[in-house]
């Protein structure tokens, strides 16, 4: 990897270590959830970056892809399990963390997740399989008498490409991905008290253009101007802050212009906790850029 684009990791990394661990530190019952998400993207513009994605803030069942909405009135509520992913990007070079703060009395849950990804990066080093790091990632979590989310997986890393390959999974399987030096990867346990697979709810908030194609309808040529400079990496409904935007977002999905990406959860009343870095790996190990 060239120096100019690890120094980019690096210092995408370093400010989304800083802000996440500050604004999980912030989290208390009561708190506002818009408030919070709108600290915390704002943080990452005035530290001289750009998000990579929304900040995703997930409550209890809910595993990934929610956010705040416009006018989002929703608070935290004692005994709450928060998910924060955070994706701080430059020059397209992307850092992605996540913490889970909790509410209750829930510190095995969170130990569950959180131990198995750092026996993840312990393991990392060229020649092993990603298949390997999903056995370690899947016995950290059940021996603590947890399951691991089955379908939901790590991933690579690009210039403005947030999923790619090698495909990092929560359980074991045969063979996968040999890992090699250079790669850029995030590792993301996710541990649960229900199924260990997550489905998609009804809200969408988060959404990516996958595609160019000619728009006549004039709020929809708005809002494809509005995200062009993303260079598809995700963003949110919120972000646009416009009703009449906001309504050519169905149109632009049915076109497959753009992707909306549901809130992903596991059974109601179950609990899940997530912790995510993004390394880079090295001749004999790997630099955890997210630290």
């Amino acid at each position: 990897m060239k120096d100019g684009i690890l120094e980019n990791y690096l210092a995408a990394g370093n400010l989304a270590a800083t802000i996440l661990r500050e604004s999980a530190q912030e989290i208390r019952a009561g708190g506002s959830y818009l408030e919070l998400v709108e600290s915390v993207e704002a943080r990452v513009k005035d530290g001289g970056a750009d998000l990579a994605f929304p900040l995703n803030v997930s409550l209890n069942e809910d595993a990934a892809h929610d956010t705040a909405s416009t006018g989002d009135g929703r608070t935290f509520g004692r005994g709450d399990v928060v998910k924060l992913d955070l994706g701080v990007q430059i020059d397209g070079y992307i850092a992605d963390t996540a913490t889970t703060v909790d509410l209750g009395n829930n510190a095995l849950l969170l130990e569950a997740s959180r131990e198995a990804l750092e026996a993840a990066i312990r393991a990392v080093r060229p020649g092993l399989t990603a298949g390997e790091l999903g056995a370690i990632v899947q016995n950290e979590i059940e021996r603590r008498g947890y399951r691991p989310i089955a379908n939901l997986t790590g991933h690579g890393l690009d210039q403005y490409v947030l999923h790619r390959d090698p495909t990092i999974p929560n359980i074991a399987i045969n063979g996968g991905t040999v890992l090699e030096e250079g790669m850029a990867f995030a590792i993301e346990p996710f541990a649960t008290t229900g199924s260990g697979r997550v489905g998609e709810k009804t809200r969408v908030e988060i959404f990516s253009q996958i595609a160019e194609k000619p728009v006549r309808i004039s709020s929809a040529r708005a809002v494809m101007e509005r995200v062009r400079d993303r260079q598809g990496l995700p963003f949110s409904r919120r972000w646009l802050n416009d009703k009449k935007l906001d309504f050519a977002l169905p149109g632009l999905v049915r076109s497959q212009i753009l992707h909306g990406y549901p809130v992903l959860a596991d059974i109601p009343g179950s609990l899940v906790s997530q912790h995510e870095h993004t390394l880079v790996v090295t001749a004999d190990g790997c630099i955890v850029t997210t630290r």
